[in-house]
């Protein structure tokens, strides 16, 4: 059990679950904004297109094998409810592909700014530069 302890906090001390963490958090609340932009803001532009039908009242009502008490909610399938879901899934989808070429196209220029930057040629060393200067006072004639 011990071991087992250790492997925990082994794991969770890595810097990859912190940032996995993070990343859920952040997930949860940009899933509500992309919630509110569909419901709010693309389905009524999309239900002008529609004749004003709103997807959440889109239903079709399913048979009952027994008769419903009188107090009993129709028993519907929410297809508007789904329509909605889709279209805020894509529309989270598309933006993390965004951000993820995003990120890759600024790796990518890093990484080609480290290759295309030469490395400085190593400094002569003291032996190297007083050789240089002898053999110039040579040149000189001195």
């Amino acid at each position: 059990m011990k071991k087992f302890i250790e492997e925990f906090k082994a794991f969770i001390n890595k810097g990859n679950v912190l940032g996995l963490a993070v990343g859920v958090i952040i997930g949860g609340a940009f899933s509500t904004i992309t919630t509110s932009l569909t419901n709010d803001v693309i389905m009524p532009i999309v239900s002008i297109f529609l004749g004003g039908v709103d997807f959440s009242s889109m239903s079709i009502p399913l048979p009952s094998i027994f008769p419903p008490a009188a107090d009993a909610v129709p028993n519907t399938l929410n297809y508007g409810n789904f329509i909605s879901a889709v279209i805020n899934f894509l529309i989270l989808a598309l933006v993390v592909f965004c951000i993820v070429k995003a990120v890759n196209k600024v790796m990518d220029a890093a990484k080609k700014q480290e290759e295309a930057a030469p490395a400085a040629p190593p400094e002569p060393s003291a032996e190297e530069k007083l050789l240089t200067e002898i053999r110039d006072l040579l040149k000189e004639g001195k």
